[in-house]
């Protein structure tokens, strides 16, 4: 029997998107390793590298000096019609190189954890008949307007809550799945909290917190390690730096002056470790690390969340009683000391994060897939 052909599509290399994309194809794998082929790859890199180099740069200087007109933009409901001409015209630019690889690769299906990709796969259906299965992936808790074409076949949510915004804007309930965010396989899996202590060189006896700013390691992080050294209470800190090289050098010149134990990573494989033993996770609330952190059971401390997509994440999050929001620096320490010392609210969080976590989302999904493909 021939393999089937599974395309994956996402956009900007270590992003969520990514990671959520690769977890998709690890499961494939898993449950189907001799019958499925996977293709994975940049869809805005592949089909126009240029522009995409462009709006990654004006993103970026957008979140960082301009955050206010993002949120303006982000899910405008003006903006989107507005702007319908225009992702119309860019999906018919690059159609011919999404031709090309189409017609190379014959996928059955094809899975886009981001907007862009899964709106220019519609498109081309739409346009031109072509049939496959399309399913669109949410790596957030919001379901924005530009994810809405009457060509997708599947929506994967991560909640009851995205369902509803889906089927408000007209799309069918039987095309929505609420499977959650596709998290990688090994956070279903419960490992040996000992083995993992004597791998990283923590303590047993300390309480771990750990702090993340996604996979380039934003935020104010060096401020928080200085703010959480002093409080008086013990503690160990692990900071994930992510691609961050300038953070990690910056913490690593300044260890021996921090008051607590700290281990410094860098950008790591295996996340899923270091949440099983953690204690609180402080984060700007990125999709995919925080349905890692449900996944694994992880109160969460959010702080900065960018506009747009964080800020609705962030939404979520304290709704469902799974995280708490600092307004800066030092109310991070002040939140944190109230936690350390109401162990009851930490185990309700507890609690109330495996209550909303899909540990098994990025499995449920491939499931779907395959039973769609043979």
């Amino acid at each position: 029997m021939s393999k089937k052909h599974i395309l994956l599509m996402y956009i900007t290399p270590y992003s969520g998107h990514y990671r959520a994309s690769l977890a998709i194809e690890k499961a494939l794998h898993m449950l189907a390793p001799n019958e499925v082929e996977t293709l994975n790859i940049d869809a805005f890199s592949y089909t126009n590298p240029i522009l995409a180099k462009v709006i990654n740069r004006t993103y970026i200087s957008l979140i960082k000096n301009r955050p206010e007109v993002w949120e303006y933009l982000y899910d405008n409901p003006r903006i989107v019609k507005n702007t319908q001409k225009l992702r119309e015209l860019i999906h018919r630019f690059n159609s011919g190189k999404l031709r090309a690889l189409l017609e190379e690769f014959k996928p059955q299906a094809v899975v886009c954890t981001q907007a862009f990709p899964c709106g220019m796969v519609a498109d081309y259906k739409k346009t031109y008949g072509y049939r496959t299965l399309l399913m669109g992936v949410l790596t957030d808790y919001i379901a924005h307007s530009y994810w809405i074409y009457e060509t997708v076949d599947y929506y994967i949510v991560p909640s009851e809550e995205t369902q509803r915004r889906l089927i408000s804007e007209g799309i069918p309930s039987g095309s929505i799945k609420v499977l959650g965010i596709p998290v990688a396989p090994e956070f279903s899996q419960k490992k040996d909290k000992q083995e993992i202590f004597r791998k990283f060189g923590l303590v047993e006896q300390l309480p771990i917190v750990l702090i993340m700013g996604g996979s380039q390691g934003l935020g104010p992080i060096s401020k928080i390690v200085n703010i959480i050294s002093h409080l008086p209470i013990p503690l160990q800190i692990v900071v994930i730096c992510g691609r961050n090289k300038f953070l990690y050098t910056k913490l690593a010149l300044k260890k021996r002056y921090i008051k607590k134990p700290i281990t410094i990573l860098g950008y790591i494989d295996n996340p899923d470790e270091i949440m099983e033993i953690a204690t609180v996770l402080i984060t700007k609330p990125g999709g995919l690390t925080t349905a890692e952190a449900l996944a694994k059971g992880l109160p969460m401390l959010i702080i900065r969340p960018l506009p747009g997509q964080e800020a609705k994440n962030s939404e979520f999050l304290l709704r469902a009683n799974v995280a708490i929001k600092a307004n800066n620096e030092i109310s991070v320490g002040i939140l944190l000391k109230e936690l350390f010392t109401s162990p009851l609210k930490l185990e309700q969080m507890r609690r109330q994060a495996l209550l909303y976590s899909h540990p098994d989302s990025s499995l449920e999904i491939a499931r779907l897939i395959l039973k769609h493909c043979f």
